[in-house]
């Protein structure tokens, strides 16, 4: 089976308007300025570099030892809400949509539909374009909760897991008001397949879409000089600007090393649900009667290796072990797509 066919969503992603009421947006903005600092997406889900490797796309050489300065981007991420459980009940209303599970139930086809997670991602001025990814996909007894996101990735790189995977849709909304790029560049066809883009104004705007299964990724944003600041370190942390009651700020160690003023702040929130075709499907979900676990899932790779002739030595942790894990991006990994949109004119005040 070719790449381009594992990796197409369900359906072509559909553009909403104003997918939050601006009190709503008010609201969630409010939750994230005051229970700052936020960490980097890389610090909170990856232990390594080699798992940044297997979650987004490409492989390195054979010996090169991939670091994290390799892939650092001043990305900051929080949460809303997990496990189907809202955590400020000041925005139940937005975590527990009734208008986006409709909208996801729709896109499906299905007859049921749950929300299942809220985040947010925060940052300034970045680079974007070089990094497209999958987002992490659920199994049957195989999630966030207790299996790294690199392994899940890396199941639906396979194909070998289709069985056991999770059917999820998003609603994903931006808000972001700055003069360069800030949009979403997604390949709906598959990796080797032409991308498109939404571009700008994203105040709101919002798409519903099934990331697990379409490589994506952020528009580059902002000033080209100020998308990497200097200083940016896996344990960077951003947060509301003391000094400025619109502005944000990052550090590292305490130190400030870049201030972001209202206008170059980007902000996106996506919300997931979890999709049943029917109450068969449910049922099956919810009483775990075909569930996989870690023993299961590495008996079917390492069958799967051996029946390619692949010679490997099974490490003692192969959740964590860097070699195995690269074996396993050389092997699964689709590689990089190859059609790049141009990335966005840098515009500056008259």
């Amino acid at each position: 089976m070719s790449t381009d066919s594992v990796f197409r969503p369900v359906a072509a992603p559909r553009v909403i308007e104003n997918a939050y009421s601006p009190d709503q947006h008010a609201r969630m903005l409010e939750i994230v300025r005051s229970n700052g600092p936020w960490s980097l997406i890389l610090a909170q889900h990856f232990k390594s570099p080699e798992e940044v490797v297997a979650t987004t796309s490409g492989a390195v050489p054979e010996g090169f030892k991939p670091t994290w300065d390799m892939f650092l981007s001043p990305v900051f991420r929080g949460y809303f809400g997990t496990a189907a459980t809202a955590f400020y009940p000041e925005i139940e209303d937005c975590f527990f949509n009734s208008h986006f599970l409709a909208l996801v139930r729709d896109y499906w086809g299905a007859r049921y539909a749950t929300p299942e997670n809220m985040l947010f991602n925060i940052q300034g001025p970045c680079s974007g374009g070089d990094n497209p990814h999958v987002d992490a996909t659920r199994f049957r007894g195989a999630s966030m909760h207790n299996t790294p996101i690199w392994l899940m990735n890396t199941m639906v790189k396979s194909n070998l897991f289709e069985r056991w995977r999770a059917k999820k849709a998003q609603v994903i909304a931006w808000y972001y008001s700055g003069r360069t790029g800030g949009g979403f560049t997604y390949w709906p066809e598959g990796p080797q397949q032409p991308p498109q883009q939404i571009h700008a104004p994203m105040w709101g705007r919002a798409v519903v879409v099934e990331n697990e299964k379409m490589y994506h990724t952020a528009q580059s944003n902002g000033p080209a000089a100020l998308r990497r600041p200097e200083g940016l370190a896996i344990n960077s942390l951003m947060s509301a600007d003391p000094e400025d009651p619109t502005g944000w700020q990052i550090t590292t160690d305490g130190k400030v090393i870049q201030k972001i003023p209202e206008d170059e702040f980007r902000f996106l929130v996506h919300w997931g649900a979890d999709i049943y075709m029917d109450m068969a499907e449910m049922k099956r979900a919810l009483d775990h009667t075909d569930d996989l676990s870690h023993e299961m899932i590495f008996d079917i790779i390492i069958s799967d290796l051996r029946k390619r002739g692949e010679a490997f030595r099974m490490p003692t942790d192969p959740l964590t072990d860097p070699s195995f894990i690269g074996l396993l991006t050389r092997i699964y990994d689709p590689g990089q797509p190859t059609i790049f949109p141009p990335e966005p004119e840098e515009h500056f005040a008259a």
